[in-house]
C-alpha cells in the first residue's frame, strides 16, 4: 500500500499527552481536513438523525468527517453494487469524508458471535456474518475514504479472561494482515486509506502489544476499541490509553470508539485520543433530552467560578428527575443534560441553553420542547438535534481553544 496520504501536524503537545493540531489529506483528493482534539459527524446510512442535509448545513463548524457503519451498510451491499458509484454518491454526501467503522456505537452489540474467521454485525433485518473477504467486498462497494481493519471487539466485558484477550488481539491483527492484503491488490480501493484496531481490554500487556504490533503495518490510523462507557473504570481507562499512546507513532491519529460523555471526553484527551465519535448527540436526543452543560472559559476565573456554583445550585434540581441520572450506563440519562419530558418545563419560557446561538435556543423556548415531546410531535427530535449537535460541537472548539491557551483545567471546573 502506498504511504498515507493522512498526515496529523500537531501545533502543541500539553503536559506531554494533550494533543492539539490538524489532521490533514483527508479525502480521495486530501482536500479536507478536521481540527483535533475533534469528532466525527455520526449518522445512520449518511444522514444525521431527525435532519435533512439543509437543516445540517445551518449549524457551523460541522467536522468534515461524516461516519457511516458497516452493521448498516451490509444488508444494502446488492443495492450498491449495481448501483456502482460508491456510497457517498449513493447517500448524496458531495463535499464530506466518509468513515466506514465496523459497529453502530449508539447499539448495543450482542456478544457471543465471534469466531477465528468471521466477526458478525447486526442491522436492521439482524445478524450478519463476516468473513474477512466478505467485508472487504462490502468496502469495495461502499468506497469509503478511510475505514476501520476487520476486528474481534468482544473484550470489553470486565469478567473476559486473559487468554481470551490475547486471542482477540491476535485474531485481530491477523484480520489486519489480510484485509492490507486484498486492499492493496484491489482497484476499487486505491486511495483509501486504513486504521487498524487496538485490542487486549484491560490488560496492560495485551494494550501495549496490540498496538506496537498494528504501528508495524502500514495504517493511516489507529481505532482504540474495548474503552465504551459503562465498560471500564475511567481510572483505568486512563492508564491504558497512556500506555497505547507510548507505543503509536505521534504523527497517526488515535481514533477512540464508544466514549462520548465531555467528562470522558477530557480525560481521553489528557490521556493522548485525537478523535472521538459523535454519537452522544444522537443519544441524549433520543432521550428526549437537552444538552446543558457549562464550557465558557472566556470569563475570568473568579466570575467563572460563581458562575459554576450558581449552575451546580440549578441543576441540582434540574438535572436528576425520578432518579434516573447515572454516569455508568450510556443508555441512561448523564449530569450533562436536562430531561424536557419533565412537567417543571411546562411553562419555562427560557431557551435550552442561555447564550446559544442555535436555531432551536434562537426561535423556542424549553415549554415548547416539552410540549412537542408530550405529543410526541416528530419536530422535537428535529429542534433537539439541531441544539445537542451545536452544543456538542461547541465543547470540541472550547476544548481547542482550552489547550491552545493553557486553560484545560479552567474547562475541567466548568
Amino acid at each position: 500500500m502506498a504511504g498515507s496520504r493522512i498526515k496529523l501536524e500537531l501545533s502543541r503537545v500539553v503536559q506531554g499527552e494533550s494533543r492539539l493540531g490538524v489532521l490533514k489529506g483527508l479525502g480521495r483528493t486530501g482536500q479536507h481536513c478536521l481540527e483535533v482534539p475533534g469528532c466525527l459527524l455520526y449518522s445512520h446510512l449518511g444522514t444525521v438523525p431527525h435532519l435533512t442535509q439543509d437543516t445540517l448545513h445551518t449549524l457551523k463548524n460541522i467536522p468534515a468527517v461524516t461516519q457511516v457503519t458497516l452493521s448498516s451498510v451490509a444488508e444494502h451491499q446488492e443495492v450498491l453494487q449495481e448501483f456502482k458509484g460508491g456510497f457517498k454518491k449513493f447517500a448524496g454526501l458531495h463535499d464530506t469524508v466518509v468513515y466506514c467503522s465496523l459497529h453502530d456505537p449508539a447499539a448495543l452489540c450482542p456478544p457471543g458471535y465471534t469466531t477465528n474467521k468471521t466477526v458478525s454485525v447486526w442491522g436492521s433485518g439482524g445478524r450478519i456474518e463476516l468473513t474477512v473477504a466478505k467485508f472487504m467486498a462490502i468496502q469495495k462497494t461502499i468506497q469509503p475514504d478511510w475505514y476501520q481493519s476487520m476486528a474481534d471487539g468482544e473484550t470489553w466485558q470486565s469478567n473476559t479472561s486473559r487468554k481470551r484477550l490475547r486471542k482477540s488481539v491476535d485474531r485481530t491483527l491477523a484480520h489486519l494482515d489480510e484485509c492490507l492484503t486484498i486492499h492493496q491488490n484491489s482497484q476499487d480501493l486505491q486511495g483509501v486509506e486504513v486504521f487498524g484496531v487496538v485490542e487486549g481490554g484491560d490488560i496492560l500487556e495485551e494494550r501495549a502489544r496490540s498496538a506496537r504490533e498494528t504501528a508495524k503495518r502500514p495504517v493511516a490510523g489507529f481505532c482504540l476499541d474495548g474503552f465504551q462507557t459503562g465498560s471500564m473504570d475511567q481510572t483505568l481507562r486512563t492508564q491504558l490509553i497512556k500506555a497505547i499512546a507510548k507505543e503509536l507513532p505521534e504523527d497517526k491519529p488515535r481514533l477512540l470508539q464508544g466514549v462520548g460523555r465531555p467528562d470522558e471526553v477530557l480525560a481521553c484527551v489528557e490521556a493522548g485520543v485525537d478523535l472521538f465519535e459523535g454519537f452522544f448527540p444522537f443519544q441524549v436526543t433520543e432521550r428526549g433530552c437537552a444538552l446543558s452543560f457549562s464550557f465558557d472559559i472566556s470569563l475570568d476565573p473568579e466570575r467563572a467560578v460563581l458562575e459554576l456554583n450558581d449552575d451546580e445550585t440549578c441543576r441540582a434540581g434540574e438535572g436528576q428527575p425520578n432518579g434516573e441520572v447515572t454516569d455508568g450506563d450510556q443508555t441512561q440519562m448523564t449530569s450533562f443534560e436536562i430531561n424536557l419530558k419533565d412537567k417543571r418545563y411546562h411553562d419555562d419560557f427560557r431557551p435550552l441553553v442561555e447564550g446559544c446561538g442555535c436555531y432551536c435556543c434562537v426561535n423556542h423556548q424549553r415549554a415548547y420542547l416539552h410540549h412537542l415531546l408530550v405529543t410526541n410531535e416528530l419536530l422535537a427530535g428535529v429542534l433537539l438535534m439541531i441544539h445537542n449537535t451545536a452544543h456538542y460541537i461547541g465543547f470540541f472548539s472550547t476544548l481547542r481553544e482550552a489547550l491552545a491557551n493553557d486553560k484545560l483545567d479552567l474547562l475541567k471546573r466548568r
